[in-house]
């Protein structure tokens, strides 16, 4: 074909693509879904008639005109506009809400966690059901060194002091966390480790929470109160995360085994981030408000009663479907 009857066929595909860079450029909202389709078809194809142009050597100014074509067509479909900024407050403040509430991987191990928590909790605390229960899971030595610590527990530390101890919590609990998230990719075994921490450290809560304790009691209580719910939710978080990934190398919905594993990182990766800044809060509170002695234990009262409202808010509220007009459709 020759170099005039090409720029013939293609110039009508061009300027359709020019008009359409206009037009959406001028848009303040969201284009057409199928103005959108047939825009990045037209780019690709002026694409490849630029590639074509370069290897054909069409003339200098028909090359010099893809070349600004595709470039602003380029720059129209990856732009970064004010549109971009609700994306990302839809996607954090009603997609992913959604997607851990309605999450089943979540929901068994938030029932598995608090289930065998709870249960421990009480066994422990009420000695009379289960003569020896704290002993048996934490250990004579493990209770007594859990008394002697928090016996002499308080004061107030620099804040050089409180930044150290906070990263040292941050490390910690990630530590946790990342054990539960890797174990679970295996499955039964994360299972094993989930549990263990639930049972362990809801003996260690029920036992310090007994009036027995005295003063160990009372210190123990005034320093888990305020950073417990964001540390406790991320521990779940993590694991529910890591049984969402072990599970999809089972069950594969007929992908193979590795795009499976991909498929479901990707849509795992919300519920790891919003982990991650659980942890990263509750290291925050237990740096620099769990260890004050002279604040007032209503005072981590409020802090937890706060922390807990914002986490219903968020994984409840706004997880929940019905919470919004139009249910799953509705727009942002």
């Amino acid at each position: 074909m020759k170099v005039a009857e090409l720029i013939k066929q293609r110039s009508p595909y061009w300027r359709e693509l020019e008009e359409l860079s206009m037009r959406m450029g001028g848009r303040k909202k969201k284009s057409d879904p199928d103005q959108v389709t047939r825009f990045t078809t037209l780019y690709r194809a002026a694409c490849a008639d630029l590639a074509l142009a370069e290897s054909y050597q069409l003339p200098p100014q028909t090359v010099e005109y893809l070349h600004r074509l595709v470039g602003r067509a380029h720059n129209q479909l990856y732009r970064s506009q004010s549109y971009q900024l609700q994306s990302w407050t839809k996607r954090i403040f009603r997609d992913t809400p959604r997607q851990i509430f309605n999450d089943p991987c979540i929901q068994i191990a938030t029932v598995l966690f608090w289930g065998l928590f709870l249960i421990a909790g009480y066994l422990s605390y009420n000695a009379t059901i289960w003569p020896g229960f704290s002993e048996a899971v934490v250990g004579v030595e493990g209770l007594d060194q859990m008394r002697d610590m928090y016996t002499g527990f308080g004061g107030n530390n620099g804040i050089g002091s409180r930044s150290f101890m906070m990263g040292f919590y941050i490390t910690n609990n990630a530590t946790i966390g990342l054990s539960c998230f890797v174990m679970m990719l295996l499955v039964i075994p994360g299972i094993v480790v989930l549990s263990f921490n639930a049972i362990y450290l809801g003996t260690v809560f029920g036992f310090m929470f007994r009036q027995e304790s005295g003063a160990a009691s009372e210190n123990f209580q005034n320093f888990v109160t305020a950073h417990g719910p964001f540390e406790l939710t991320a521990i779940i978080l993590a694991a529910g995360a890591g049984l969402k990934i072990g599970l999809s190398w089972m069950m594969t919905d007929g992908l193979n085994r590795k795009d499976s594993l991909l498929k479901t990182a990707r849509e795992a990766l919300p519920i790891v981030m919003c982990a991650v800044v659980l942890f990263a809060l509750a290291a925050l509170i237990e740096g620099f408000i769990s260890p004050l002695g002279d604040f007032p234990w209503w005072g981590k009262g409020t802090v937890a009663v706060v922390s807990s409202c914002l986490l219903m808010i968020y994984f409840v509220v706004l997880g929940y479907p019905a919470a919004w007009p139009g249910g799953e459709e509705d727009g942002f």
